[in-house]
């Protein structure tokens, strides 16, 4: 809950990956979304994109790796190497762990067609028994950086008592892959085109944060997956982070 008068300092923000799956539907884009479970500590109710908090162990270099390097994501979000690894890392396992897509295959240029057979690592990587790297090793996979797009980068308001510096992915579903939505975090899951979803939450249907329905806003202006590879994001993510204005009794966010 959000102060009424905020003095400071700000919670620390903890590292973040969130990934908007798409592909293509027979009207446009569609994006998969999760209502998070009502209640939960952070943003309880809302519908958001696969994702969650870096794991110490996402950073792990001993994972098989294709793609653009570590290096090249450092550039893109800014950060360090060693925190770009944990990113995507952490993109890949959120993914995998919330909507049961998996961004990895058995050779640096496949992709697993079915995870079902993973479904006791999935869960043990929920449980935190496992890392990703663990996982890929005992299983021969090599994560596929390459399919996934840096995107955004925002962090949660200073007022806040819990605080993400998060940095957003884009991921097309992979071809024979199905996103579940089986995780315990989620009251529902569905796949749905940007311009329903923002509808939804105009309607009072759905409830989104700014992040979200920003990234919505652009999925629906680009109009399919072709367009959504094809965006030329600039070679630095910039780091946006919103202002809480309370305006009387009622609380604005303002993203400038």
């Amino acid at each position: 809950m959000v102060p009424e008068t905020f003095t400071g300092p700000p919670v620390e923000p903890r590292d973040a990956a969130t990934v908007a799956l798409v592909r293509d539907g027979a009207a446009g884009v569609e994006a998969f979304l999760l209502r998070r479970v009502a209640g939960m500590a952070f943003a309880g109710g809302m519908t958001v994109f696969p994702g969650g908090g870096v794991d110490q162990r996402d950073a792990d270099t001993s994972v098989a790796w294709s793609g653009p390097s570590p290096s090249w994501w450092a550039s893109r979000f800014a950060c360090s190497v060693e925190l770009a690894t944990a990113l995507v890392c952490a993109a890949v396992r959120e993914t995998f762990e919330e909507s049961g897509v998996l961004l990895a295959g058995p050779s640096a240029s496949s992709v697993v067609a079915d995870t079902t057979g993973f479904s006791a690592a999935r869960a043990a990587l929920v449980a935190r028994e496992l890392s990703l790297a663990q996982f890929l090793s005992a299983e021969g996979l090599v994560l596929r950086a390459d399919l996934l797009r840096p995107w955004a980068n925002w962090v949660t308001p200073e007022e806040e008592p819990r605080r993400y510096d998060t940095r957003f992915f884009v991921a097309v579903l992979p071809e024979g892959q199905r996103a579940d939505g089986a995780t315990t975090e989620a009251s529902d899951a569905v796949w749905q085109r940007p311009v329903d979803a923002l509808a939804d939450w105009k309607a009072g249907r759905r409830a989104l944060m700014p992040p979200t329905w920003v990234t919505l806003a652009e999925l629906d202006d680009l109009g399919s997956v072709a367009a959504v590879l094809d965006e030329q994001r600039s070679e630095s993510v910039t780091k946006v982070m919103p202002k809480l204005v309370r305006d009387g009794e009622v609380l604005r966010v303002v993203v400038s």
